[in-house]
């Protein structure tokens, strides 16, 4: 297990953010995620997964959070994201390359859910910049950003976390060197874009996101607006990812069930209102 950033490292306190307003429930979430996100890379931490905000019961619903759930983008376009747009299940990654503990995740668990679950079309997964410790995190953040740019994100974010890599630093030439090995095209686009505005433009929204959700350290997630901090064992995501592929099918189901009513309504002719029959209407059936 690598060594935990000190809790004064992974714990700042973002004084100048503005927090994002979701609801109550939200308020009772980000709560929970800033203590467990604290706990789970707090010196005292066994790398158990005890601390994992959640724990996963027999009830689908519990400690799901339906606005935290509404954060996925689903953006067939988004070039931080792998998966399905329409998957039943997206996990949201608040992450930052000098972190230890995510570089832990990217190696040891994340190609498994990906072989798992994105590749059969149940996950989808969902990059956010989130870089807290200091200016090579952020450097780090927009050179990512960059490479998606160019469709090579995901094996930029292999680079940056090979066993290793974070102990090389991420100065300007050393994220160039991480961009020729993740297969960037046009490195001088590269550098461009990485300094661009749109580039912290977009890891400033990323940031701004974690802050308003409570996390106070990396990685933190969201699974179908389940919180969950810290790299976990593979059983608590294959545990959350399957009540959360369990409740949208559930979902699915009732959808399906409660048209199918509908339909057979329809067809009957019955109509309380109008007192027309199924001819009164068409569109639903196109």
């Amino acid at each position: 297990m690598p060594k935990s950033p000190s809790p004064s490292a992974s714990a700042r306190k973002p004084s100048s953010r503005k927090p994002l307003i979701y609801g109550a429930g939200v308020v009772l979430a980000a709560a929970l995620l800033g203590f467990f996100s604290y706990k789970a890379t707090s010196p005292d931490h066994s790398g158990s997964g005890s601390s994992s905000v959640a724990d996963v019961t027999a009830d689908p619903d519990a400690g799901v959070y339906p606005e935290l759930a509404k954060l996925a983008r689903r953006d067939a376009g988004d070039k931080l994201a792998q998966g399905r747009a329409d998957a039943p299940v997206v996990l949201i990654e608040y992450a930052d390359f000098k972190c230890g503990y995510c570089g832990k995740f990217a190696r040891d668990t994340e190609p498994a859910l990906v072989k798992k679950y994105v590749d059969n079309g149940t996950l989808r997964i969902e990059w956010r910049n989130f870089p807290i410790f200091g200016a090579e995190s952020e450097a780090a953040a927009r050179a990512a950003w960059a490479a998606g740019q160019q469709d090579r994100f995901w094996q930029f974010h292999a680079a940056a976390y090979a066993e290793g890599a974070k102990e090389k630093g991420f100065g300007k030439d050393r994220l160039k060197e991480l961009a020729r090995q993740a297969g960037v095209a046009d490195l001088d686009r590269f550098a461009r874009d990485a300094d661009s505005a749109a580039a912290s433009a977009a890891v400033g929204k990323d940031q701004e996101q974690g802050y308003g959700i409570g996390a106070t350290s990396t990685p933190s997630f969201l699974i179908n607006g389940r919180p969950v901090a810290g790299a976990q064992p593979m059983e608590t995501f294959t545990s959350a990812i399957e009540a959360a592929a369990e409740q949208a099918r559930n979902t699915d189901d009732a959808k399906s069930s409660k048209n199918a009513e509908s339909g057979k309504d329809t067809e009957s002719g019955k109509d309380t209102e109008s007192g027309k029959g199924s001819q009164g209407s068409g569109d639903d059936a196109k």
